[in-house]
């Protein structure tokens, strides 16, 4: 099957396929054309993906898979099926081939598709197994995670096995399965956890308008991908990752890659995540973002939303846990975890090298933590205590709704410290930490080594 696909195409294009009864196997293999273009014009890049004879409504039954462009081919039979791709029923009637032209050149895309259908009896349905969801952890805890990563399953390059080894050589307690637009590697964590690794399952829904974390839904959850900002479609889409018992949680709000940035506005997060992968401009943009809303939340008197971080590691060398969120948790189970990320009862990482605690006290032994609120009188004095180990030559930098408001010299080699302040919550409506690294040159402050969560002050 031949086409060509000009520039201005629809953002999903659907080859209609008919299938006979009797087919145990369908294989699907595409190429497209790659014309020379001009540095600063998009050429051609080409997403597929595969419904069934159940249709291709959006929220609807029918998806069976979804490679973007990370595959040339994939099949898919009763018993087995391509990384992306879940296995099921080859039934008789009209499938689709869902295409994405992600670009298009001035030139216009021309494809072509072979699908190849073979006959004979279908193998046995596979048995699902899911991970569990709780291990054994160790009651109410610090429990490090890592939210965003990708496996073969989507353009990853790991196996799950692969990335359970790295999670527990980082020091992860949890993690998130996060492919591009399919569920289909939820089937395959089972083997990864165990007692001291939560495997939680979830969905990059991959849109034009940005990416969305779905942290933690029910096992088998889809959520569909295929809107724009100006659809209106998101919000709809949220209350279904909540439904299934998952977090909603923008990624990578401010990248620079076509579709990346976030366009569907804050009001139906959970949390937000500032820091993805390497410490870059964008992440930088993502932190001044954030704090900007945390200010927005005191002075409307509204709910805040809390900041988490992300490896977001598809191949080597991306570092699995690397940033990793620190959640203040009941214990090492689902529920648990996203209540502590919900509750902003986390902080943010480079590795499990680095750990710290921030509390904020006032005079007659009022305490709070992360996330938390010290609910004291507005001119009551009150000490910010900041205990860090683990970030050698690192910065403490203490921030509050006006901005940053105190910064040490660098922690000695050891990389451990103390640090304390005092304010008034008149002064401070909030206060939050950050750990830099040195900084190359000039004013620009240094990347991140660490990043907490505010603790407000003052009665609301």
């Amino acid at each position: 099957m031949r086409g060509t696909l000009p520039p201005g195409s629809p953002d999903f294009v659907y080859v209609p396929v008919e299938v006979p009864a009797g087919v145990r196997e369908l294989k699907v293999a595409y190429t497209y054309d790659r014309p020379s273009v001009p540095a600063g014009t998009l050429g051609n890049a080409l997403d597929i993906g595969v419904f069934d004879d159940r249709g291709t409504e959006l929220g609807g039954r029918g998806f069976r898979g979804w490679s973007g462009g990370a595959r040339t081919e994939f099949f898919l039979s009763a018993d087995d099926a391509t990384p992306g791709y879940l296995p099921g029923p080859v039934r008789e009637g009209t499938w689709h081939i869902a295409l994405g032209p992600y670009t298009v050149a001035p030139q216009g895309l021309s494809y072509e598709i072979t699908i190849t259908l073979t006959y004979g009896e279908p193998g046995a349905a596979v048995e699902t197994v899911y991970p569990p969801e709780r291990a054994r952890g160790r009651g109410r805890a610090w429990y490090r995670g890592d939210c965003h990563l990708h496996s073969w399953h989507s353009d990853g390059r790991r196996t799950p096995a692969e990335i359970g080894e790295l999670a527990r050589a980082a020091g992860l307690d949890f993690i998130n399965s996060s492919e591009h637009n399919t569920h289909a590697a939820h089937a395959h964590w089972a083997d990864v956890a165990g007692d001291d690794l939560l495997v939680m399952l979830g969905e990059e829904v991959t849109t034009r308008n940005g990416h969305v974390v779905a942290l933690g839904t029910d096992p088998g959850t889809f959520v569909d991908w295929r809107y724009r900002a100006r659809d209106n479609r998101f919000g709809r889409f949220a209350r279904q990752i909540r439904r299934a018992g998952g977090l909603v949680v923008p990624a990578h709000p401010h990248a620079t890659c076509i579709g990346c940035n976030w366009k569907f506005g804050f009001g139906e997060a959970d949390a937000i995540e500032v820091w993805n992968g390497p410490y870059t401009p964008d992440d930088e943009v993502a932190l001044a973002d954030w704090d900007s809303m945390l200010v927005a939340s005191v002075r409307d008197g509204r709910d805040w939303l809390p900041a988490m971080g992300g490896s977001d590691a598809h191949r080597s060398p991306d570092a699995v846990g690397s940033p990793q969120t620190v959640v203040l948790a009941d214990a090492l189970t689902r529920e648990a975890v996203q209540e502590g990320i919900r509750a902003g009862r986390s902080y943010v990482a480079e590795s499990a090298r680095v750990a710290l605690s921030l509390r904020a006290s006032g005079a007659r032994g009022e305490h709070a933590g992360i996330g938390e609120r010290l609910g004291v009188g507005r001119d009551t004095p009150v000490t910010v205590r900041l205990e860090v180990s683990g970030a050698p030559r690192c910065t403490v930098r203490l921030a509050t709704d006006q901005g940053v408001v105190h910064t040490t010299a660098p922690l000695p080699v050891s990389g451990s410290g103390v640090v304390e302040w005092r304010t008034t919550p008149s002064y401070a409506a909030y206060v939050r930490a950050e750990l830099r690294h040195e900084a190359a040159a000039g004013p620009v402050p240094g990347a991140l080594a660490a990043f907490t969560n505010p603790i407000f002050l003052g009665r609301q």
